[in-house]
């Protein structure tokens, strides 16, 4: 089964994004897990045992901006991503600034 780790820098900033709400839910809506980013920025372990499945994670970059000062446009990041290799460790990472993201599939 796979596993599950996420990571948010504020690139505008240049620093990890501590303490973003991070939750995982199923294709269905239902919440599997949840935790905030450490210090770091990182979430080493939010999910493990994930078996194939479209999953969603939900960044709640509002209070991160707010918490930080600054005004963003997007209140919220849901990156909706499939798993299809139960056998690999799956990283979704998120670049972050007020006025745009992006993420990718890190190792």
């Amino acid at each position: 089964m796979s596993g599950l780790s996420t990571h948010v820098l504020d690139t505008a900033a240049g620093v990890p994004a501590a303490s973003v709400l991070v939750t995982l839910t199923s294709a269905d809506g239902r919440e599997l897990a949840s935790a905030r980013t450490n210090a770091d920025g990182r979430i080493p372990d939010l999910a493990h045992d994930l078996g194939k499945g479209i999953f969603r994670l939900t960044f709640d970059t509002g209070a991160y901006f707010r918490a930080t000062d600054q005004r963003g446009l997007y209140p919220e990041i849901i990156v909706s991503f499939e798993i299809t290799d139960t056998g690999r460790h799956h990283h979704v990472p998120v670049l972050l600034s007020p006025f745009s993201y992006s993420t990718y599939l890190g190792s």
